[in-house]
């Protein structure tokens, strides 16, 4: 019987693991012809023209035929095939779920964006979560059997060799990956959503030649994706970059995670909307006045936008914001010695207002020599980074090469 690629690499086949390095070379690199992909992976033309004529019988690399050439024999391009399958991935926020579909070259096919969602760690939460992925698949135009596999972002502690999530839908020993699984008819993985939105910078945004990247995610809480020598830093258990988690207050809100003094608790989007509205209750202004008469809700994303139409209130908040993080990330700066640190997530979305702030702390409070040569850039992918991050890491986990 004819064993798959992904089973072909399980068994140890060594010719499996060089196919996986050609479909990796053409992920990272883009579509080449066979003697350049001979060259840059050590092969010969005729191993790398019996690997990728394999390739294309198994439908995941194409030949685009010829290329123009000043002249000589033309040679064929081969890459990745578009239609060997698609990759779903899932944003999961405070207050709604991203959702996303790429073809197998990595290009976005389909999105539904800010489905409103109340993440919660209860069993009905979930409920709805797998509701909402169930109902968007459905709706695909795509067929099910094409989507070869899942990528869920969820936040805080994630293991994701074993599947399993401990902040958020750990109800049993059994890994929540697995319960996806059941519940989507999808195969599944899960990641931390910091570390999916690095990804899917560094893949497919802003990062260019740089391969030691920080990524900080200031949205309802606050966390860190890791990029080391152009690899995602997992640690022993896939729980990197707690960076909300480190205690330098002495104050005492309680965190979520159950602890005090946490940096989260006065540097991320909850923060921002707890001192909003007990400033509004103290007698300060903002255009968000009518809705706090009508007693409707006032919610992070109103005060986001507030700042966007000029509310002092709400730019004051965001900046002070901005000096905490600052301080905090020059603390990584003069830690990793990182070529780019990039500052995302939904607070980022204001643009100068904590970008500003940011850059200034960080040059009073880093090693000059040290963060001299560390670029300070918002995200390019914006509210997507998460989404396309989910997307491109359920490819590469599938094939195995993350």
């Amino acid at each position: 019987m004819k064993h798959t690629l992904i089973e072909e690499i399980e068994l140890g086949s060594k010719n499996a693991q060089l196919k996986l390095n050609i479909l990796k070379y053409y992920i990272n690199n883009g579509d080449n012809t066979l003697s350049e992909l001979g060259k840059e992976m050590d092969l010969s033309v005729p191993t790398v023209t019996k690997l990728v004529s394999e390739l294309i019988d198994e439908g995941y690399v194409i030949d685009f035929g010829k290329v123009e050439t000043a002249g000589g024999r033309r040679p064929n391009i081969y890459g990745l095939n578009p239609d060997s399958g698609c990759f779903l991935g899932v944003d999961v926020k405070r207050f709604r779920v991203n959702l996303a579909l790429i073809n197998f070259k990595g290009e976005l096919i389909d999105s539904q964006l800010s489905v409103p969602f109340n993440y919660e760690n209860t069993a009905e939460s979930f409920d709805s979560l797998c509701k909402i992925i169930n109902d968007y698949v459905s709706k695909l135009s795509i067929p099910k059997i094409k989507i070869l596999s899942a990528g869920i972002n969820i936040s805080g502690r994630i293991n994701t060799e074993t599947g399993h999530s401990y902040s958020m839908y750990y109800f049993n020993e059994q890994p929540l990956t697995e319960i996806l699984q059941e519940r989507l008819g999808i195969h599944a993985t899960i990641d931390n959503d910091s570390r999916a939105m690095a990804y899917g910078e560094f893949m497919n945004g802003l990062v260019g030649d740089e391969k030691n990247v920080l990524f900080v995610n200031c949205s309802w809480g606050l966390g860190l994706g890791i990029i080391t020598n152009g690899q995602l830093y997992y640690g022993k258990s896939g729980f990197s970059g707690e960076f909300g988690h480190l205690s330098v207050f002495d104050n005492d809100v309680i965190c979520h995670c159950g602890k005090k003094g946490c940096l989260e608790t006065q540097a991320s989007g909850s923060y921002i909307h707890r001192r909003f509205l007990e400033k509004m209750a103290e007698g300060y202004t903002s255009i968000l006045d009518k809705k706090k008469k009508k007693g409707e809700p006032i919610t992070q994303e109103d005060i986001l936008d507030a700042a966007l139409k000029e509310d002092m209130l709400a730019i004051e908040l965001i900046e002070e914001v901005g000096n905490t993080l600052g301080k905090h990330i020059a603390g990584l700066i003069n830690l990793f010695n990182p070529e780019l640190v990039i500052i995302g997530g939904v607070v980022a979305l204001t643009g100068d207002y904590l970008l500003l702030p940011i850059r200034s702390t960080i040059k009073k409070y880093s090693l000059n020599l040290v963060s001299k040569d560390t670029g300070i850039k918002l995200s390019k992918l914006g509210d997507k980074a998460g989404v396309i991050g989910a997307c491109l890491l359920a490819r590469s986990k599938m094939l195995g090469i993350i």
